[in-house]
């Protein structure tokens, strides 16, 4: 991590977030803040995905997504109490809230099924992660322990949230890849974008061997009933890199409208992946479209 960067996350943590703590927060110590916007970052407890202290081990995008969380909790765009619950909720401390419904065991369409991650799904996983081909609109591969850490978090997902990233299994060939809703807790630069937490993402990933064969539409298709039936979303996301021309395709094939276009944080500026592509889609529309097909 720049020493600029590591500079200004101890600030925020140690100095700005403390002096503007307000009576009805529910944390005032800099260590608490350090926690909350970490675990919201890292999608678990920070401690499974990055080494102690964190203002020194933090990549720079991690680094650079939580002081976005954090700044958005000065400027009043993000509720540190919610943060603060669904920290402890991460982690194991606080029970599930009894609006989030649980999830199923999975979702089937014929040789289709969407599953829980499984603790032999790892080695499947780290594979895609791996693939050049698979990645290529990503800004890199994934390690094995990077591919750990996104698994975990998917989990966690599923438990705090009531949905995520399903396991996309086909019958006969197993794992082919990962699909499902997942909650947008980085600031982002479009509409509604500001607001960490509100934005719920559709995403997908699959094997070579599933290209071209209609499933990543029929997977979205699935996860998207769900998300919109079970869980109530009223409104779903995707974007993609503005070169990546089949996950577009996917995007209006499942009756998504395009929105506009932004630079990925997470990407520096001139980087051939930072311009993205955004599409929406309401659960009245989703519904509507099933209904007319």
């Amino acid at each position: 991590m720049p020493d600029a960067a590591r500079g200004r996350w101890r600030d925020l943590v140690e100095r700005r977030l403390p002096r503007a703590a307000r009576p009805d927060w529910p944390v005032h110590r800099d260590h608490c803040f350090a926690r909350i916007l970490l675990d919201n970052t890292c999608g678990g407890p920070w401690r499974e995905s990055v080494r102690a202290p964190a203002w020194a081990n933090l990549s720079a995008d991690q680094c650079a997504a939580a002081i976005g969380l954090g700044e958005a909790v000065l400027a009043g765009r993000a509720d540190l109490d919610g943060l603060n619950r669904r920290s402890l909720a991460l982690r194991g401390k606080l029970r599930k809230p009894e609006s989030v419904m649980p999830p199923p065991d999975g979702l089937r369409d014929g040789d289709l099924v969407l599953r829980r991650w499984q603790a032999g799904d790892e080695a499947a996983f780290a594979a895609l992660g791996a693939d050049p081909e698979v990645m290529r609109h990503f800004p890199g591969l994934h390690d094995a322990a990077q591919s750990r850490a996104e698994l975990r978090g998917f989990e966690h997902r599923f438990r705090v949230d009531g949905f995520g990233p399903w396991a996309v299994t086909l019958v006969g060939e197993g794992l082919v890849g990962l699909v499902g809703g997942a909650r947008v807790m980085r600031v982002m630069p479009f509409p509604g974008g500001d607001r960490p937490g509100e934005t719920v993402e559709l995403c997908w990933r699959l094997a070579r061997s599933a290209w071209g064969r209609g499933i990543a539409t029929r997977a979205a298709r699935l996860a998207l009933g769900d998300l919109f039936g079970r869980c109530g979303v009223a409104a779903a996301v995707a974007f993609t890199a503005e070169s990546n021309d089949p996950s577009r395709r996917v995007m209006e094939r499942l009756g998504m409208s395009p929105d506009g276009g932004f630079a990925h944080p997470a990407l520096p500026p001139g980087h051939p992946l930072a311009a993205h592509l955004l599409y929406r889609l309401t659960a009245a529309s989703f519904e509507s479209g099933r209904l007319g097909a």
